[in-house]
């Protein structure tokens, strides 16, 4: 069975994942970073033409392959506008929340190569000054990011290099407690990478020959839907997409669980998928909870959407508070794991 040192090379790779900014349209270094570490556990791995990574573990039955996804792109932003105070108005790229995101650190990368800091304010943010303040609408044209330059007009920024199409990373803050807890922006989706990671170096130290040809999808799009839509080789039948685990009201996960999704705002996943899943979860004693998604789409919804004949399935370490300052578990990692190891008999 697989072993908890497994959950920690995973959140080692995670960790070092997170310290590289890849938000979605921006994903590169990440790419690279992650084609080099699955290269290095001793797997094929390659970036397709739009920019994910393909790693290829092996296996036997190549005519019922199965595809396990993840992304490494992030939410992120883009500068809309350089203002005539020097400021600059953003642009989200996928869904980050303006009330999420007040108030935090922020790294500018410019197209000439430079790297400049800033944070993400209300516009007129000192409470001493804004009477509206509290009341204050948190919106993108409503908050701004003040640079950390000496600027006080728009040719003053541009002079450092900034302009209309330059990404904007948030610091993500990245956290382990003594108590086994990870806190940090952008868990969605880079715990699960880790978790892919894990599991590809499992597969590697103990020279397992899988019972299925089994592929790795590392996706740059899933903030903004498509992510999933491409590279699926021949061959594959099933595609699982690891991602984030929902907690929340009306749910049964916590953080210290798998989640197993049933159904998600794309409607249901394949019933015959999620029974073997189940099954894998018991098999391995895994703690696990079933649960439905009321606002959610996955990789693998975005492959059955681009037309690909497959079986379809989600699973994931429980994330709280997604999209915001993200909050799992060592144990989720673990029990995550466990299913990936069930389903796959090994």
């Amino acid at each position: 069975m697989i072993t908890k040192e497994y959950a920690d090379f995973s959140w080692q790779q995670a960790e070092q994942l997170l310290s590289i900014d890849s938000p979605t349209g921006y994903t590169d270094y990440a790419a690279l970073w992650l084609k080099s570490s699955f290269e290095m556990l001793g797997f094929p791995a390659s970036i397709t033409t739009k920019g994910g990574i393909l790693v290829d573990l092996g296996g036997e039955d190549a005519d019922n392959g199965l595809m396990l996804a993840a992304h490494a792109d992030t939410l992120g932003a883009m500068v809309a506008e350089v203002k005539g105070n020097g400021r600059l108005r953003l642009t989200p790229l996928g869904g980050m929340n303006p009330n999420n995101a007040e108030a935090e650190n922020v790294r500018i990368y410019t197209r000439g190569g430079k790297v400049l800091e800033g944070t993400f304010q209300l516009c007129n943010a000192s409470i001493h000054v804004n009477g509206d303040y509290n009341s204050a609408k948190r919106s993108y044209d409503t908050m701004e990011v003040v640079l950390d330059e000496d600027v006080k007009s728009a040719a003053d920024t541009r002079n450092l290099g900034i302009e209309v199409g330059d990404i904007v990373c948030f610091d993500p803050r990245t956290r382990r407690t003594a108590s086994g807890y990870l806190k940090s922006r952008f868990l969605d989706d880079k715990l699960s990478v880790g978790i892919l990671l894990g599991f590809a170096r499992y597969i590697a130290d103990n020279h397992i020959v899988l019972g299925r040809r089994t592929y790795l999808h590392i996706t740059v799009y899933e903030e903004v839907g498509h992510g999933g839509s491409g590279s699926l080789p021949a061959g594959v039948t099933e595609a699982i997409s690891v991602d984030m685990g929902c907690v929340g009201n009306g749910l049964s996960c916590t953080e210290r669980q798998v989640s197993i999704c049933v159904k998600d705002s794309g409607g249901p996943y394949s019933y015959q998928v999620v029974g073997k899943l189940i099954d894998a979860a018991k098999a391995t004693q895994a703690d696990y909870a079933v649960d439905v998604y009321p606002f959610y789409g996955s990789d693998v919804e975005a492959t059955l959407r681009a037309g690909f004949d497959i079986r379809h399935g989600l699973i994931g370490a429980g994330v709280y508070a997604s999209h915001g300052y993200e909050r799992s578990h060592m144990d989720g990692v673990y029990n995550t794991l466990k299913v990936l190891a069930g389903y796959l008999d090994v």
